[in-house]
């Protein structure tokens, strides 16, 4: 068994818990958590130990994977204390806020190439990845758009939205990433941000409601990425590659695909999958085994510490187009 420390044990933390507790070939030694009540929900759940120092537990040998799902501000920490005692390390984004910082932490990443696998979980979402197999099967020709579309069914908690880091270093840093992946080599060259929001209590905290992003990479392909935090019908996940001969659609899922015809209606269809954990519950798991062959050297991570840093440079460069109210170029090395 390979043994993990989960550390971080809110909303995104329980559901790693879980899928790690699952997962035949992991065990869940360690959890450390903060919050009295959590640590409690931990223990009672899964029987695992509950740690107050997590320098304990990055010295113990018995313990391979440090999961990092804790609160942003706490990430770099954690992976240099991970890197220090050689363990494989999985982190959630985004890595920091302070890019300074990231770079420092990259260095001793690359001098130690030590074993890190960044939570973009979308590249591991079955449908998204398919149509970039499909793209680099040449099925649409050269691609010359992507169009992300991704909206949440509600907001987080105010005092979530108010440490998070904003709608581009929070939510849309993983459609920044989305777009590198199916870019490939072709990194953005260029970008371009517009927000708005409706709800006074986001201008109290500097925040957005809603935001689109348009950036054009090294070779001309148009980048068009539109987020909202809420959304009245459920969790619109869409991703559109067009190009030369046509178009690949990863759409929204749905429980079933039944529809209802009746006096009342026509093409009614189930509502869409109900925000992250479910609609990309399969991408976690398929993530999880990545980060199983990774620890056992099978194979290189799909998405690495490099391109969470690479997401974090879009996102603060869609702040800066915002506040120049310009395009602002883009050197992403």
């Amino acid at each position: 068994m390979i043994n993990v420390a989960l550390l971080g044990f809110g909303r995104i933390g329980q559901m790693h818990a879980q899928n790690i507790y699952l997962n035949k070939t992991l065990n869940l030694l360690y959890v450390y958590e903060k919050i009295d009540k959590l640590r409690k929900k931990a223990k009672n759940l899964y029987n695992c130990k509950i740690e107050k120092d997590y320098k304990k537990i990055f010295s113990d040998e018995k313990v391979d994977i440090i999961f990092i799902s804790s609160p942003t501000n706490t990430h770099i920490r954690f992976i240099e204390e991970a890197i220090k005692y050689n363990k494989t390390i999985f982190c959630e984004k985004p890595l920091d806020l302070n890019i300074n910082k990231i770079v420092k932490t990259f260095k001793k990443v690359k001098k130690n190439n030590s074993k890190i696998q960044m939570g973009f979980n979308r590249r591991f979402d079955p449908s998204h990845h398919s149509i970039k197999k499909d793209l680099e099967k040449g099925k649409i020709g050269r691609l010359e758009k992507i169009i992300i579309t991704s909206r949440d069914p509600e907001p987080p908690s105010k005092t979530y939205l108010r440490s998070s880091g904003g709608i581009f270093r929070d939510m849309m840093i993983h459609d920044f990433d989305l777009c590198r992946y199916y870019l490939n080599n072709d990194e953005i060259s260029e970008i371009s941000s517009s927000v708005s929001s409706f709800e006074n209590f986001y201008k109290k905290i500097k925040d957005h409601e809603l935001a689109t992003v348009t950036m054009k990479s090294k070779k001309g392909v148009i980048c068009v990425i539109t987020n909202s935090r809420h959304c009245s019908f459920g969790y619109d996940q869409r991703v559109e590659l067009f190009g030369k001969k046509g178009m690949l659609l990863s759409g929204n899922q749905k429980r079933t695909a039944t529809e209802t015809f009746n006096s009342n209606q026509s093409h009614s269809q189930k509502p869409f999958l109900n925000f992250f954990i479910e609609r990309y519950k399969e991408a976690y798991n398929l993530q999880l085994n990545e980060l199983i062959s990774l620890h056992k050297n099978r194979i290189k991570p799909r998405s690495t510490f490099k391109d969470g840093y690479l997401a974090l440079k879009i996102a603060n460069a869609a702040y800066q187009s915002l506040k120049q109210k310009k395009v602002v170029k883009l050197k992403l090395f």
